[in-house]
């Protein structure tokens, strides 16, 4: 782990993120996704809770906010599905393992191979480097964009770890970064709404519009770690190959000096307090 300088920890700082090719084995890519199979084949979702994944505001809102499901999946592995994989009674319209948009939120926790990548030796290293004194970590998702259907991701916010469990090309959907973007502050934020809402989570605020120029893709081979910046701008666009794009994520939060909003969605809980990513 030694490939990460202070001059790329200060590179961090400047563009926003970072990537580093390799940072994980092959073998510890296909560990992961090996898992994310079995999980798969042992899932029973309940049909009112076969809850579509959207990042679109107003359909995120639609599909998500007045949905326990989501809200309550923190301390939990739970599963969210693409758009048009199921009818309207909730069967499956194409094979399970295709239909799926993401697993949330707390992989990290629950299963012990998501939870040894997470607090590997390495991860820890570089937290470390990066001056983080107490980080905990608040969510983990598996990510699987799918061939022609893997829908676009939003804006991010806290410290992420972004995990490529497959090369991630232009062609499959790679993430892309306004550089430097992160220096300028958060304008939205998804938050709980108030009880008696229709919805369970609002948006405060409104999302600046970005210039498509202004972004620049960031492919990454398999193994490869990108670290995200909270604020930094980001994107990544709808998956038209025909390859998935696998990838395991994290977020991580210094604790140190910082009280987690009461107004985030996404609430620690007696069963799971956030984990310190120092073990």
């Amino acid at each position: 782990m030694a490939f990460v300088t202070q001059n790329l920890i200060q590179k961090f700082h400047k563009d926003g993120f970072l990537v580093l090719e390799r940072f994980f084995t092959a073998e510890e890519c296909d560990s992961m996704r090996n898992q994310i199979q079995r999980i798969i084949a042992e899932m029973e979702v309940p049909p009112h809770c076969r809850t579509e994944f959207s990042t679109k505001g107003e359909e995120q809102l639609r599909v998500q906010g007045s949905s326990d499901y989501f809200l309550t999946s923190g301390d939990k592995i739970r599963f969210f599905f693409e758009k048009g994989v199921l009818d309207e009674k909730g069967n499956f319209l194409i094979p399970k393992e295709k239909s799926i948009s993401k697993i949330g939120h707390a992989l990290h926790a629950y299963d012990p191979v998501f939870k040894q990548v997470t607090h590997s030796s390495k991860v820890q290293e570089l937290g470390r480097k990066l001056g983080l004194e107490r980080p905990v970590i608040v969510q983990s998702m598996y990510i699987f964009k799918q061939p022609g259907i893997g829908g676009e991701e939003p804006l991010g916010r806290v410290l992420g770890f972004w995990i490529a469990l497959e090369d991630a090309t232009q062609e499959n959907s790679c993430l892309w970064f306004i550089p430097g973007s992160h220096t300028s502050g958060i304008t939205r934020r998804m938050v709980r709404a108030p009880p008696g809402s229709s919805t369970c989570v609002e948006f405060v605020g409104s999302e600046r519009t970005y210039d498509d120029n202004q972004f620049i893709p960031v492919p990454i081979s398999k193994g490869g770690l990108i670290l995200i910046h909270g604020e930094v701008v980001h994107k990544s666009e709808l998956n038209k190959s025909e390859l998935s794009r696998h990838a395991f994520t994290f977020h991580v939060m210094e604790a140190k000096d910082t009280s987690w909003s009461k107004e985030n969605w996404l609430q620690p809980t007696p069963e799971l307090p956030f984990p310190s990513l120092y073990t």
